[in-house]
């Protein structure tokens, strides 16, 4: 079997997903298969069908590789892939529509309000997180407390794209729910040394702590569980994915922020670090994965 590797792209998250690429590749030579690197760029489409690739293992992060396009290629070259369909990646890289289909099916997740343009008057109290709802990696997203640090956060987000959320700020801890193909594993819980988990506490080593399990009681650890589950099938996710949770401090209770579809597969990646905790490795982590590759539409 052939596998392509698609990665790189053209979003933000470009860099990470070259690592999370490389890695794959890597693992996948070392298991045994005949690997065929893919980096997209414009010229994806000869790339794809110059390689003659049986699978793809789609490594790529953020708009135009995350957010359903890629898929959707795929779908038409009738060359199974990894991941979620194109609907599902396609809501799950919109935190807007991902939100209201959440609060749909019951599953609790922050106040929010959507801006169409600057002058649209904020209806949430301070503190507020303001984020372009199309962006991962916490790319344009800022805590806000003031009108002053409001401005040039909204400046930033409306910078990524022609709408942004508003979300309620909730106080707790925050955790992440790892999940493969249907089933979810133990969270893992994060402590930022900033306070605050933004691109840099992410992909530093060392500037976060990861601990799994976390410091909460196993029945909150089941209850995120079951809701992470809830907001994966919701918006109708296959194989790997992961749902972030914040534990509001007032009523104890797990809000969902987001949904990744494709989550990073770097050193200081979390789906493996959940994964490494069941006693599934790298390498074996990277081959259920591909061996869940499949076409999601049937002609």
């Amino acid at each position: 079997m052939k596998v392509g590797v698609i990665f790189g792209g053209v979003s933000k998250e470009r860099e990470i997903s070259i690592k999370t690429g490389k890695a794959i590749v890597n693992a996948l030579r070392e298991l045994g298969y005949n690997v065929v690197e893919i980096e997209a760029n414009e010229d994806i489409v000869k790339r794809i069908l110059e390689s003659n690739i049986d699978v793809a293992f789609i490594a790529l992060h953020g708009r135009l590789g995350e957010d359903g396009t890629v898929q959707g290629l795929l779908e038409l070259l009738r060359i199974p892939y990894t991941g979620s369909s194109c609907l599902a990646s396609a809501i799950g890289m919109d935190k807007i529509i991902t939100k209201k289909i959440w609060i749909s099916e019951g599953i609790k997740t922050p106040p929010f309000q959507v801006l169409n343009n600057p002058a649209e008057i904020r209806k949430i109290d301070f503190p507020i997180v303001v984020k372009p709802p199309c962006e991962g990696s916490t790319i344009g997203i800022n805590i806000v407390r003031s009108e002053e640090e409001y401005k040039s956060a909204l400046e930033e987000a409306f910078n990524l794209g022609n709408k942004v959320l508003l979300e309620k700020y909730i106080k707790g801890n925050e955790y992440t729910v790892s999940i493969l193909d249907g089933k979810a594993y133990t969270p893992i819980e994060i402590k930022p040394a900033s306070g605050f988990y933004d691109y840099r506490s992410k992909y530093t080593k060392g500037a976060t702590e990861y601990i799994i399990p976390p410091n909460c009681s196993k029945e909150k650890q089941l209850l995120m569980m079951e809701e992470a589950i809830k907001a994966y099938n919701a918006i109708g996710c296959s194989g790997a994915a992961r749902v972030d949770f914040i534990m509001n401090l007032e009523d104890d209770l797990p809000y969902a922020l987001e949904i990744n579809t494709i989550p990073g597969m770097t050193e200081t990646s979390l789906l493996p670090k959940a994964m490494a905790y069941h006693g599934i490795d790298f390498k074996s982590l990277v081959e259920k994965i591909i061996k869940s590759a499949k076409l999601h539409i049937k002609i």
